[in-house]
């Protein structure tokens, strides 16, 4: 899909903050690996745009924090039968 680099990093934060989605959630979006998303947010994205991947760090540390609390809904909702 994306050839550049460059560009899918760029397309990639622009999604994950505009949605505030997880990168899973990204990944799944722009038909990608999730190692893939999070080697783009983590390593390549600084060097492109530095003010962006600020952003994006932040969003990825919430997420982080927040991962026990979708991990404890999603065991709530598979044994409730949702």
């Amino acid at each position: 899909m994306y050839k550049d680099i460059e560009e899918r990093s760029r397309a990639l934060a622009a999604y994950l903050l505009e949605h505030q989605c997880t990168v899973r959630a990204a990944a799944e979006r722009f038909g990608v690996s999730k190692s893939t998303v999070h080697k783009d947010m983590s390593e390549r994205l600084e060097y492109f745009d530095r003010a962006l991947w600020l952003q994006v760090r932040a969003l990825l540390e919430r997420n982080k924090a927040e991962r026990h609390i979708r991990g404890g809904l999603a065991t709530r909702r598979k044994y409730r039968g949702e």
